[in-house]
This record gives C-alpha cells, sequence and structure tokens, in this order.
C-alpha cells in the first residue's frame, strides 16, 4: 500500500513538472489562452461535473443495492469527465464545411462506445462486488 502511494505520488509529480516545463516554453502571447484554458477546467469541475457525481451518487444511494453504488458512481466518473473532453469535438466547434479534414472522425459513435464500454465495466464490477459480498455472508 505505501509503494502503491508512493508510486502514484511520483507519477503525479512527474505530471506536474511536465506541465510546467510546457508552460515555461509558452510564448507570452500565448499565456492569457493557457490561463482561460485552466480556469475553464477548474470551473468545468467545480461548477458541472462535482455536483452532478454528488447528486447522482446521492440519489443512486437510495434506489441502487450496495454492490452497485461504487460500481455507478466510478462510471459517471469516467464518463461524465470524457464527456466534459468531449463536448467540443461532439458538437463539431470550429467545424469548416470548406475543410472536410478538421473534424473527420465519427465522434458521437466513438463517445457512444465509449458509453457502452463503461456500462459493460459498471455491470462486471458490479457482479465480482455482489459475489465477493455473497462469498463473505456464506463464512460463519
Amino acid at each position: 500500500m505505501r509503494a502503491t502511494r508512493w508510486v502514484l505520488g511520483a507519477a503525479g509529480v512527474t505530471m506536474v513538472l511536465v506541465g510546467v516545463w510546457h508552460l515555461l516554453g509558452t510564448r507570452l502571447s500565448d499565456l492569457p489562452g493557457v490561463l482561460v484554458f485552466a480556469a475553464g477546467g477548474v470551473l468545468a469541475h467545480d461548477l458541472v461535473l462535482a455536483p452532478l457525481v454528488a447528486l447522482g451518487g446521492a440519489l443512486l444511494v437510495r434506489v441502487l443495492p450496495p454492490s452497485w453504488r461504487a460500481p455507478v458512481v466510478v462510471g459517471l466518473v469516467v464518463l461524465l469527465s470524457a464527456t466534459l473532453v468531449a463536448v467540443p469535438v461532439l458538437g463539431r466547434f470550429g467545424a469548416k464545411p470548406d475543410d472536410p479534414g478538421l473534424l473527420p472522425l465519427p465522434y458521437l459513435r466513438h463517445w457512444l462506445l465509449l458509453g457502452g464500454i463503461v456500462a459493460a465495466g459498471v455491470v462486471a464490477a458490479a457482479g465480482v462486488t455482489a459475489g465477493v459480498a455473497r462469498r463473505r455472508a456464506r463464512r460463519p
């Protein structure tokens, strides 16, 4: 457990250092855009993602069996995070009719595929959790 924390901490510090390195290489004229982008990410998390997950978790705790609660909340976090990142391409913001190579992929289909993969993972994790709970209940 302690080694896992050290590895995750080292990975986090490494990512921060890489971000700082790239930020230092940014031209001064691009800095306001970078700051707006960073502030937008914080605001999207604090004003959209966190309240939706908290509200969804509070509602789902009342209707879901215990073995489904954690997998569903994790699935919601994954899917909402991916959706926030995908909003620009899902909305095709910046697409130009005279440049078909700008947003060439079927992004909605890929997002739906991701949703299916997340749902399958939630079902699998809930099944594993329910199986573990049944085995624990059988023990004397």
